[in-house]
């Protein structure tokens, strides 16, 4: 494998740090994937997992601490927390020869970590900066997935100064470009949180006001009926895209309630499509992932217009859940690869891409 250290890919017992929590909204399901991941590795003798918990402030705990974490499968409570510490390290971080970082959303899944692990000089898995940066922020992955010819749904992105200057003007604008039924959005930020969808001016107003107290700036997107699909990407240079998924919910959309509500929506592997439908979806899922510089890992959302056989690109999600029971690791089992040889080619394709 090209830009493996000779003494590293033989190295044996392989200190593997696993990195969770975080500052996220998605903090307690961070902490789920973690305790699957650290699962499955600690099935391999060759590596030697030492966790590292993140508190919601930022703070990293010890592996001892951490491990408690993991056992429990739940965020530490207030009276265990460091408070009024400054950012430190663990000294366990000195150990450790390979990242695995097990964070979703802004602080995590943006960039900002994978910065820090970049300048540790130590392979990590999963997405680098840019990937992992363009991958949290919509107005940025738009326009590159746009310039890449990938089609997706209408949208008008700006940002909070915008609208305050000229309020009647965009809103003309956006009605006029994507009509109604449509959805507001903020730009950066995870598991559809703030989001909207709006029915007319009036909601569109209070959808805005919302979204901007999130992320200054926000993008709107035009409504589709179409169903939701998902595909799995597995790779560095020359990666391979998974069976399709698809999500169902009785809700008005897949809003955050929908998403961690047990029983309000419904994981269906393969999705029912026509064969060029599939293909086109993983011709779509894999450029998708090359045209950001993707690398290790990401599930790509799509919408499926059946009533014209249409196949738009919603967004690339660069670290997506990673529980037994999540769609990404679902996806390639269904696929032929079981969760643990999964974890497996994500070190050994966090292996590959060091140099």
């Amino acid at each position: 494998m090209t830009g493996i250290s000779i003494d590293l890919a033989a190295k044996s017992p392989l200190y593997v740090g696993l990195l969770f929590g975080g500052q996220s909204g998605e903090h307690d399901v961070s902490i789920t994937s973690a305790k699957a991941i650290a699962s499955a590795l600690n099935q391999n003798p060759r590596y030697l997992v030492q966790p590292f918990y993140i508190q919601r402030d930022g703070t990293w705990r010890s592996p001892d601490v951490s491990k408690q974490v993991l056992d429990a499968g739940k965020g530490l409570q207030d009276s265990e927390l460091l408070t009024n510490a400054a950012f430190f390290l663990p000294t366990e971080v000195q150990q450790i020869d390979l990242w695995f970082p097990v964070l979703h959303g802004p602080n995590g899944e943006d960039g900002t970590v994978q910065g820090l692990l970049q300048l540790m000089h130590k392979p990590y898995v999963g997405n680098g900066v840019l990937a992992s940066s363009v991958g949290m922020d919509k107005i940025a992955m738009k326009a590159i997935f746009a310039n890449a010819g990938l089609p997706q749904v209408k949208y008008v992105a700006l940002n909070r100064w915008q609208w305050q200057q000229d309020e009647p003007a965009w809103s003309e604008h956006i009605e006029t470009t994507l009509g109604y039924p449509c959805f507001v959005k903020p730009s950066n930020l995870g598991s559809s949180v703030g989001i909207s969808k709006v029915r007319d001016l009036t909601q569109l107003k209070e959808a805005i006001a919302s979204a901007t107290s999130y992320d200054p700036r926000i993008i709107i997107e035009q409504g589709v009926v179409a169903r939701e699909i998902e595909c799995a990407v597995l790779g560095n240079e020359q990666p391979q895209a998974s069976a399709i998924g698809e999500i169902t919910f009785t809700s008005d959309f897949y809003d955050y309630e929908t998403k961690y509500t047990a029983g309000m929506a419904d994981l269906i592997i393969p999705s029912k499509l026509p064969d060029n439908v599939t293909q086109a979806v993983q011709s779509m899922a894999v450029k998708a992932f090359q045209t950001v510089a993707g690398s290790g890992l990401a599930r790509v959302d799509f919408f499926y217009v059946e009533a014209t056989g249409t196949v738009l690109i919603n967004e690339i999600n660069t670290f997506p859940g990673f529980t037994s029971l999540s769609m990404y690791p679902k996806l390639w089992e269904y696929s032929g690869i079981p969760f643990a040889e999964l974890c497996d080619r994500l070190v050994a394709f966090a292996l590959e891409k060091h140099v």
